[in-house]
């Protein structure tokens, strides 16, 4: 499985489709935008187990702003919602404003639409992020995906019933070493965030997310089939769960 994969912005895209269905039970392909959302979807949609995620990508929201009501107009067609967010990181810290209002807005809009699987986007603004989802508590179940924030933060997340995204790349550096450690078992999934994620200068593969097992096994104590049936039973839940 892998929770937040750019699968439609790989080089080979459709000739990976066959492959990421044969290994993959169920991937979740976040949309940078609502126009890619409707495009990917129509890609994708022979392949039951590949699941799309409609988006607007914090990163891109002053290009894409004006797509925002067609964005709104389709949260109650769309099982998934992802990816949205804010970054506060100094690059795009230009449109935060904007960001917070679209973020609010499409958060809100979940909530109006009885909740939706939310996978969000929340570097160097989780605090901002946090403070959205406290204001919209029935808006469906958020994961946080490669999250970065302090621990304070993510005990926060966690008082607010976040769940989480975790990848290889992120459990390369120390700091993603010690928030997963920090994280609840229960409300852990993998992801690979490819193809801009990379380890060794490679990017991650949809099937690479589960690579993280070994790693995990040694964090939880446990083997890794039982990291693998752990994420599969976190899965049914998150799937099966209602909104919060």
């Amino acid at each position: 499985m892998d929770l937040h994969s750019h699968l439609d912005l790989y080089p080979d895209a459709m000739g990976m489709l066959a492959e990421v269905s044969r290994r993959n039970a169920f991937t979740l392909v976040v949309t940078t935008s609502p126009r890619a959302w409707i495009g990917t979807t129509r890609m994708f949609r022979n392949h039951p187990n590949i699941h799309v995620a409609l988006g607007l990508h914090p990163e891109i929201v002053e290009r894409k702003a004006d797509e925002l009501s067609l964005l709104l107009s389709l949260v109650e067609k769309a099982p998934y919602i992802g990816e949205i967010g804010i970054d506060g990181s100094s690059r795009f810290r230009g449109s935060l404003v904007l960001q917070k209002s679209i973020f609010s807005s499409v958060v809100a809009q979940c909530q109006v639409s009885g909740g939706k699987i939310m996978s969000i986007h929340s570097r160097g603004a989780a605090d901002l992020v946090l403070d959205v989802l406290e204001r919209y508590p029935h808006a469906g179940p958020p994961i946080l995906h490669w999250f970065s924030g302090t621990a304070k933060q993510l005990r926060r997340a966690i008082e607010l019933g976040c769940w989480f995204s975790v990848g290889p790349a992120m459990l390369e550096g120390l700091k993603g070493q010690n928030l997963f450690h920090l994280m609840p078992t229960t409300r852990v999934l993998p992801e690979t965030d490819g193809p801009f994620a990379q380890v060794n200068g490679a990017s991650l593969l949809p099937w690479d997310a589960v690579s993280i097992d070994t790693v995990v096994a040694a964090y939880w104590g446990i083997s890794r089939a039982q990291v693998r049936m752990q994420w599969q039973a976190n899965l049914q839940q998150l799937l099966n769960r209602e909104t919060l």
